[in-house]
């Protein structure tokens, strides 16, 4: 069977391709994004999050661990007002996002790297105790799935009560939709599943760069 790695140590993207069937390990990469913005001065939030999210698919690519797997990298960034918007980290920054969003809208782009790291052709000639016929193309290709959000009016109180929770500390743009946060998301015009951090129609489109289905890596349990 075709083996995933995901790049990344979010629980969303995890459990979004659980529940998608998509059977998957975890190799979370130690890319500095700050100094990967500053090495390329990137400052497109559509052209940033593909950046870093190949950064983070080679990263683990080049791991003894990703052999003969295909790794899968993300990254968001939410635009707004024509700045780009990563996660907050402090409440002080949320808060003033937050203030900001409400009512209004911004486009949350996630990008997609996908890296096949399993044997080539090339590979095989190199090797000439290999036997097998070689199924890795050499793959290494992205996409970006970006989604409108519109945000409801939000009092302060619900401001400083979401917050609170630590939940949009850590999350692009200082909200999430398949949390707390959903509760003042008025209506997505695009991908749903961007917003959550990554989108498994995208996902299937990049497969076919590496001449997989995804249905091949649906999980038997699931079939």
């Amino acid at each position: 069977m075709t083996r995933l790695i995901l790049a990344s140590q979010s629980p969303a993207r995890t459990k979004l391709l659980t529940e998608a069937g998509i059977q998957h390990d975890v190799l979370v990469s130690d890319v500095d994004e700050d100094a990967v913005q500053a090495k390329y001065g990137v400052t497109d939030a559509h052209d940033t999050a593909l950046l870093l999210a190949r950064a983070k698919a080679e990263a683990v690519a080049a791991l003894p661990e990703a052999e003969g797997a295909l790794v899968i990298g993300c990254d968001s960034v939410f635009e707004f007002d024509g700045e780009s918007h990563g996660k907050p980290y402090t409440a002080e920054v949320a808060r003033e996002r937050m203030l900001r969003m409400s009512g209004s809208q911004g486009v949350l782009h996630t990008g997609h790297w996908l890296v096949d790291c399993r044997d080539t052709a090339a590979d095989a000639d190199a090797d000439a105790a290999n036997d097998e016929a070689p199924d890795g193309t050499g793959a290494t290709v992205g996409a970006v799935s970006s989604a409108e959000v519109h945000f409801a009016t939000m009092k302060n109180e619900e401001i400083d009560a979401y917050i609170a929770t630590g939940e949009p500390l850590h999350c692009a743009g200082s909200f999430t939709i398949d949390g707390l946060g959903g509760a003042f998301i008025r209506k997505v015009d695009g991908d749903p599943h961007a917003v959550v951090g990554l989108s498994i129609s995208t996902l299937r489109d990049l497969l076919v760069h590496a001449n997989v289905g995804i249905t091949e890596l649906w999980n038997a349990t699931n079939q």
